[in-house]
């Protein structure tokens, strides 16, 4: 079968189109005939690098959704399903054209959702359950940066969902605004064009946020610290901006606030189970809707990444694997 391989660790040139074997399928799993995987940070970082426990060669993609072959009576031949777990990191993943898929990792993909499923996962799944781990309830005050971004979008639309009181992102830049006021994205700060905290005040009546999901990290992680409300807590869970920043510790001590870390792979069956559950709902209902800023074809995995990390498009950028060729619509 064909699949995006990455021979060695060290950057866009070392992903090539190979022919590997086919997965073989074992007890508890089911065999996914892939139609598009998501491109994610992560599968970048582990091309650069940087995740210590990824070994290449290693076919990448961490998310992705497909048609299931050798199904059985929970997953019957023929169903529409998205995943993410371990693949691509410490297995191979998915870009290529079948793979083994775990049954607790799978959801079935709502009627309503197309290829927009496979950049799905990582992005929902770890909103909903960092949200929920955040105390979340209906009529808090939510602050998610980087509108365009997969998390801070799926933040942004699950709270707003949810119930509540704001609904608060950001973004860089005066054109990206622009589209997130198109999208119906009224509470976006643009940080071209005031600071966090001044915009975050603005939006909030002077309140700040009860809680912070923050997928950025760097100085956007330092200031979403200065506009937590008292008793307000951050979740750090991203560094696309970096991976160190400096923090005033006043922040915290004086208002009671807390920072605390979040891994999706942490997360055990049962919690994934629940996230599902209630993600897939608001799919249905139309109140979250996925995002899709371009689709490369498989052979274009590597551009695929570069549009997302270097580009930073608004929405998701998706690989397609088991449908015709479609050329790049952004980026």
């Amino acid at each position: 079968m064909r699949a995006i391989l990455a021979d060695a660790f060290g950057g866009y040139q070392n992903l090539k189109l190979a022919d590997i074997s086919k997965p073989v399928v074992s007890d508890g799993r089911v065999l996914v005939r892939m139609t598009a995987a998501g491109a994610t940070p992560l599968d970048h970082t582990i091309l650069f690098g940087g995740h210590p426990r990824a070994k290449a060669p290693l076919v990448l993609g961490n998310e992705g959704a497909g048609i299931v072959e050798r199904g059985d009576d929970e997953f019957p031949d023929g169903s529409r399903v998205m995943f993410t777990g371990p693949y691509g990191v410490y297995e191979n993943g998915a870009f290529s054209e079948w793979v083994a898929v775990k049954k607790e990792h799978l959801c079935l993909i709502p009627e309503s959702i197309g290829d927009a499923a496979a950049g799905l996962p990582v992005a929902y799944l770890t909103a909903f359950i960092a949200l929920r781990a955040a105390g979340f309830q209906p009529g808090k005050t939510v602050l998610a940066p980087a509108i365009g971004g997969s998390v801070g979008n799926a933040v942004t639309q699950l709270a707003r969902a949810l119930g509540a009181r704001h609904a608060v992102s950001t973004t860089t830049s005066h054109e990206k605004a622009a589209e997130a006021m198109k999208r119906g994205f009224a509470e976006v700060v643009d940080l071209s064009a005031e600071g966090l905290a001044e915009g975050v005040r603005r939006l909030t009546d002077g309140y700040g946020a009860d809680i912070v999901i923050d997928s950025v990290g760097g100085d956007v992680l330092s200031d979403a610290l200065g506009v937590l409300a008292p008793g307000g807590n951050l979740t750090t869970l991203g560094y696309a901006a970096s991976r160190k920043t400096t923090i005033d510790v006043t922040n915290l001590i004086w208002k009671g606030a807390s920072i605390k870390s979040f891994s999706l792979f942490s997360q055990p069956a049962s919690v994934l189970s629940e996230a599902w559950a209630t993600i897939t709902e608001l799919l249905k209902s139309g109140q979250v809707v996925p995002i899709v800023a371009s689709t490369f074809p498989l052979e274009g995995a590597a551009e695929a990444l570069r549009c997302l990390v270097e580009d930073r498009p608004f929405g998701r950028v998706l690989v397609a694997i088991w449908r015709a060729r479609r050329d790049r619509d952004s980026c």
